[in-house]
């Protein structure tokens, strides 16, 4: 009988989860720190550090589970399908080729929605 880990064992496990939260939050902050560039901010990376996403109100937020928006959730499950797919359809270095690969860009394409969410929400409250 085999029994599912809640941990990982070693030490390289851990070094791909922290990549992973390294990289989506580069990503956040390098788009960020773009847009604050492209509007003419007079000190694009301190106002990229600055970029917090609003606190919405309870009435405006979407029940979709911890989603703030169907694109978010379908984004999620897309990417942790092609993953899954990815990990029980391949092996050796055709997976690890693979998982190099498509992790990042999944990765990378969740911080541009969460970005590109954060930023519309953001715009959307200046005109009211």
């Amino acid at each position: 009988m085999t029994q599912a880990r809640a941990l990982p064992d070693n030490a390289t496990e851990w070094w791909i989860y922290l990549g992973v939260l390294v990289l989506y939050l580069l990503t956040r902050w390098l788009l960020a720190w773009n847009q604050a560039r492209r509007e003419g901010a007079e000190h694009p990376v301190r106002t990229a550090f600055e970029d917090e996403e609003p606190q919405e109100a309870g009435a405006g937020v979407a029940a979709v589970g911890a989603f703030r928006s169907y694109r978010q959730l379908l984004g999620f499950v897309a990417a942790a399908v092609v993953v899954t797919l990815v990990a029980a359809l391949t092996e050796g270095g055709v997976r690890l080729a693979l998982m190099c690969t498509l992790v990042p860009v999944a990765v990378v394409l969740l911080a541009y929605l969460d970005f590109r969410r954060a930023r519309t929400h953001r715009l959307g409250q200046g005109r009211t």
